[in-house]
């Protein structure tokens, strides 16, 4: 009887080492391709914004002597339109500014203005820097005039 207790013990002992073993694998294993997603999804936000630098890259080196500035501002376009639509399309959102309501969660006012009509109180008047929230987060908010009525 005192055989089959220390068997049992020894059963028990080994089942749990392996399930622990088992355990600490899978956690090694879930870790491993947590990182590997990650840096794939890096790797194709990265891969997406090649062309816009290269479109970069070409207006910046432009012979200056042979373009217009007409069309260097339409290249700068080009590639903040096309960065623009990447990142959107990685979750990024634009914050609305201006002609809205104030907003301090979203927005900053580094200057206010008068308003001519009650209506405009409290109102953007004019966005200095664009704010950015990702997947609804706030990365940086709209750093705004304000107007304000005096009455």
């Amino acid at each position: 009887e005192g055989a089959a207790v220390v068997t049992g013990d020894s059963e028990a002992r080994e089942r749990y080492l392996r399930l622990a073993a088992e355990y600490d694998n899978f956690r090694k294993r879930t870790e491993r391709e947590r990182t590997e997603s990650w840096t794939r999804a890096q790797a194709q936000l990265v891969e997406r914004l090649l062309d816009p630098l290269d479109d970069l890259q070409r207006v910046a080196h432009v012979d200056a002597e042979k373009a217009s500035a007409f069309s260097l501002l339409e290249g700068v376009q080009m590639v903040e339109r096309k960065l623009l639509r990447i990142l959107q399309g990685a979750g990024l959102e634009v914050v609305e500014a201006e002609g809205q309501p104030f907003d301090p969660e979203a927005h900053e006012a580094i200057m206010t203005s008068p308003a001519e009509e009650r209506e405009s109180d409290d109102t953007v008047a004019e966005v200095f820097q664009t704010g950015y929230c990702f997947k609804g987060t706030l990365l940086r908010p709209a750093r705004v005039r304000v107007s304000k009525y005096e009455g």
